[in-house]
């Protein structure tokens, strides 16, 4: 008799659980380590374009096209346009007057002995194109290196490059 009780409660019991697991997963509290309607980027790729306006390099959902070509004591700047899962150039918000958010590029992994990179500073009341993110990479000494690009937000990377950017 208990035995014909437990069986006849046993797809209550499962219902219950489920309808359990479903609720507490549904309303959990999503504000776990930052909020990610604001501010963030979510990108799939990147395109460094020559002043010019020409392509020099693309990566989009980890395939990659071109590589940065200069010669020894040469200087490219390059503008760097982030891309959305479509390949669309994601529009740049420009923050508002106060905001302090630790937001940019980085890079890293590049030889020295062959070409700098570095990230075009801000100053104060400078025109810059219109995403305002820009490279600059000096030709040192003949050969090639290559480097790691990060868009970074609020101590993290937003964006981190699939593959290295060849330097030649």
């Amino acid at each position: 008799m208990q035995f014909l009780f437990l069986r006849a409660l046993k797809p209550y019991v499962t219902l219950l659980f489920t309808g359990m697991l479903l609720f507490t997963t549904g309303c959990e509290d999503d504000d776990h380590d930052h909020d990610h309607e604001e501010g963030h980027t979510d990108a799939d790729g990147f395109i460094l374009e020559d002043a010019a306006g020409n392509e020099v390099y693309r990566e989009f959902e980890g395939a990659m096209t071109g590589s940065v070509t200069l010669a020894v004591g040469e200087t490219l700047e390059l503008s760097v346009h982030f891309l959305d899962h479509e390949g669309n150039e994601i529009a740049h918000e420009e923050e508002e007057e106060g905001e302090d958010h630790e937001d940019g590029l980085e890079v890293s992994g590049f030889d020295v002995t062959i070409a700098v990179v570095e990230v075009e500073g801000h100053e104060e009341g400078e025109d810059h194109d219109d995403h305002g993110m820009a490279l600059h990479v000096e030709g040192v000494s003949a050969g090639s290196t290559s480097f790691q690009l990060r868009l970074m937000h609020d101590g993290h990377a937003d964006y981190t490059s699939t593959n290295n950017v060849p330097v030649t």
